[in-house]
């Protein structure tokens, strides 16, 4: 891959990641899909995914190594909140609670980072999917993505 296609595949990378955060605040507001704790946080991996990548035009080694384990971590999430917090009673002070809470990001900019709903009212299809199937998936390509930024040839 050529250093311009590398500096592409990276601005493309930042601008899906805040674009997603986009979609989903659309959604919130528009559709009324309210977030989750594991949602909002997954918001956060987006940004910093997107930070990441922006890193990563002036260092693309290093970026791209960030934005591709941010984009496992918000894999993680992802599947987290589908395969156990989407099921469970309560997800009151779970690790996203924690982490959201210690930002103090869901103070200052609660209407893209405020968790309104528990992970289990907050399940959701769109477009007959579930909606962290949407993101995960994006997380995933994220992923791939780096690698092949990474990549030598």
């Amino acid at each position: 891959m050529t250093p311009a296609a590398r500096r592409g595949l990276l601005a493309l990378t930042a601008v899906v990641a805040l674009a997603a955060v986009g979609a989903a605040v659309f959604t919130q507001q528009a559709w009324d899909m309210q977030p989750c704790p594991w949602c909002v946080l997954q918001r956060l991996i987006f940004v910093a995914i997107a930070g990441a990548a922006l890193l990563g035009l002036l260092w693309p080694t290093g970026g791209a190594v960030l934005a591709g384990l941010l984009a496992l971590s918000g894999l993680a999430a992802a599947l987290w909140q589908h395969f156990v917090a989407a099921s469970a009673e309560s997800c009151d002070l779970t690790l996203a609670d924690r982490i959201m809470a210690a930002t103090g990001l869901d103070g200052r900019f609660p209407e893209v980072f405020m968790a309104m709903t528990t992970c289990a009212d907050g399940k959701v299809d769109l477009f007959g999917l579930p909606y962290e199937t949407w993101s995960g998936t994006l997380f995933a390509l994220m992923a791939l993505a780096m690698v092949a930024v990474l990549r030598r040839r």
